[in-house]
């Protein structure tokens, strides 16, 4: 079956990457996301049948092979979605994430540091008041916006954002505050206080993460990258070091009890697991378990459901290669004690945005993952069977993917974006009918 896209607006063929080069992860300075140098990944839109692997091009470590079947290209579905792509707001700033408000408007982070409310109308509201500073160079800047859990009664949300700090150097840090909106689209952001921050600085503009993911119990999750560098990216392996990995914060910040090195000495307490690259695409299932995305090298992009106080193996182990074709560490991709990805993509989608999808709009969607993808600019639709990826299928958008929502009657509203004339627009996604 033939993948049918429908656009409603003539602008949504203009949303994407137009005028970037054509190539897969980006080793410069000058852009927020992660840019993949080696092979351009599948869209969606080539037209590969049903039951066989989207993916045909050739991975960038042809000599690696999957620990297990399906961990790596697992076959598409039986029946390939059919969707209507919807242009709802357009010549927007630089967005980096969004959140759906029970209005049906929508709170939007830019990249260069800024907040607003886009109306129902797609009409972005004057900048928020409040916001702290950002280091918006390369990928730094405004990041993650998190709803509480709590927001209808509290209007209280959760952001994270590349913290410049005094020493020089720089890194991610959570934020908390009070959102309070004004009747002309505006408002400010009250309250606020940096609640977390990870340590140590680091003097670059590179891998930041981040995601934050609030849970049923009020706490958060918080994803951050590893820096990039040689020198700071081994620290995702060690306990006294922030860099290259997840955390598990009450929403004030403070280790949550029951974390996995809170009476280890030399060690992090709010440390969930270790080991990580670069998170920028994070969810809960349906059992509040904790599901994320990270980016790769040179290929090897890999979901994982990062349990307590387990090692992820970067860069001890991982799929891919280094940018300059020669292995990362010793180019192993296993070893005892390091857990397997649940599932990795060479070549790579470049993750972004992550949501659970349950809803009847796409009723073969059911419990499936879908993924934003810089890279393969469309969405990544991941259905599993017992925690293993039994399916993949894509949504080719012709847009860079930044973030991935999903509304209350099923419909799909995505976040693309174009680096080099630094707008966004957001989509929605409805079942063809």
């Amino acid at each position: 079956m033939s993948r049918l896209l429908t656009l409603f607006a003539s602008t949504a063929l203009s949303l994407s990457f137009t005028g970037l080069p054509a190539k897969a992860q980006s080793t410069g300075d000058t852009s927020p996301v992660e840019q993949v140098e080696g092979q351009v990944p599948a869209s969606g839109d080539e037209g590969t049948p049903a039951n066989q692997p989207v993916e045909t091009q050739s991975a960038n470590a042809p000599d690696q092979t999957p620990a297990f079947e399906n961990q790596t290209r697992a076959p598409q579905p039986s029946n390939l979605a059919q969707v209507d792509v919807e242009t709802i707001a357009e010549d927007l700033p630089q967005l980096w994430a969004m959140e759906l408000l029970s209005d049906g408007r929508m709170l939007v982070t830019t990249k260069e540091g800024a907040m607003h409310v886009v109306s129902t109308d797609g009409k972005p509201g004057p900048a928020l008041e409040g916001v702290p500073e950002v280091d918006a160079r390369g990928q730094g800047g405004l990041l993650d916006v998190a709803l509480a859990n709590d927001f209808e009664s509290s209007n209280r949300i959760f952001f994270s954002f590349s913290e410049p700090r005094g020493d020089g150097g720089n890194g991610t840090s959570v934020a908390s505050a009070t959102l309070a909106l004004d009747d002309n689209g505006g408002g400010a952001l009250q309250d606020v206080k940096v609640i977390f921050q990870q340590t140590p600085s680091w003097q670059n503009t590179k891998h930041f993460g981040s995601r934050i993911v609030p849970t049923e119990d009020g706490n958060l999750y918080v994803t951050v990258g590893e820096r990039s560098d040689p020198e700071p990216r081994v620290q995702a392996q060690q306990l006294d070091s922030g860099l290259g990995k997840v955390f598990r914060i009450t929403a004030e910040g403070e280790p949550v009890e029951g974390n996995p090195f809170v009476d280890q000495e030399n060690a992090r307490p709010e440390i969930w697991s270790f080991g990580h690259r670069n998170t920028q695409a994070a969810a809960l299932d349906d059992q509040g378990r904790f599901w994320m995305v990270e980016h790769g090298p040179k290929g090897g992009d890999e979901l994982n459901r990062p349990e307590a106080g387990n090692n992820y193996g970067w860069p001890v182990i991982t799929y891919g290669i280094d940018y300059s074709g020669q292995p990362i560490g010793e180019g192993i991709t296993a070893q005892d004690g390091l857990e397997q990805p649940v599932y990795y993509w060479d070549p790579v989608i470049g993750p972004s945005g992550m949501a659970f999808y349950k809803g009847d709009e796409f009723a073969d969607w059911d419990n499936t993952f879908l993924i934003g993808g810089l890279v393969s600019t469309g969405l990544v639709v991941l259905h599993l069977e017992n925690d293993r990826v039994a399916s993949e299928e894509r949504i080719p958008l012709e847009a860079r993917i930044r973030d991935v929502k999903v509304a209350d009657d099923g419909a799909i509203f995505a976040v693309t974006e174009n680096p080099r004339a630094g707008t966004s627009s957001i989509v929605k996604i409805t079942s063809a009918r």
